[in-house]
């Protein structure tokens, strides 16, 4: 489950940017929210690819 804790971590520590963001319009909260999505897409495609190889193996 470490996999799912890194994601979960990763997505509740850009809420305070997305509020930023979305709520008073904070444009570096903008850059650091898409670098974290960037982040969470790369993540999700490792934990796919592990799952698909796993899933493969067995």
């Amino acid at each position: 489950m470490s996999k799912f804790s890194e994601v979960s971590e990763l997505v509740n520590s850009l809420k305070d940017d997305f509020e930023k963001f979305y709520d008073k319009g904070n444009q570096a909260a903008g850059t650091r929210v898409r670098k974290g999505m960037q982040d969470l897409k790369n993540m999700a495609q490792d934990i796919r690819k592990e799952v698909q190889d796993m899933k493969n193996a067995g």
